[in-house]
């Protein structure tokens, strides 16, 4: 059975297809720094919620320590929130004032 191709119209097609698909737009997920928030918390947090490395964790810890911030991760709108819940939530609990944004990429 062959496909019947008037003028290109499937070619046509997908190539409107692929056009209409767009990668969503990402966004870093910024820690920063506080008087408070021990270090080893940081690290903690981006082994825990971020899957870094601890020397991973320890260069993005440093550079929230010696910069007032660092880039945690990058991820789509609601990856992002869902990750700064999850710092927000668990240095609440462990009683830190740490403070975690979203920014666009």
């Amino acid at each position: 059975m062959g496909t019947t191709t008037c003028s290109g119209t499937r070619e046509e097609t997908l190539t409107r297809d692929r056009e209409k698909l767009q990668e969503p737009p990402y966004y870093k997920v910024l820690l920063h720094n506080d008087d408070y928030t021990t270090m080893d918390f940081v690290v903690m947090i981006l082994e825990m919620i971020f899957g870094k490395s601890t020397e991973e964790a320890t260069a993005i810890m440093l550079n929230v320590h010696h910069q007032g911030q660092g880039v945690a991760g990058v991820y789509t709108r609601e990856i992002g929130e869902t990750k700064v819940a999850e710092v927000h939530q668990l240095a609440r609990k462990n009683q830190f004032p740490l403070r975690c944004s979203l920014e666009r990429a």
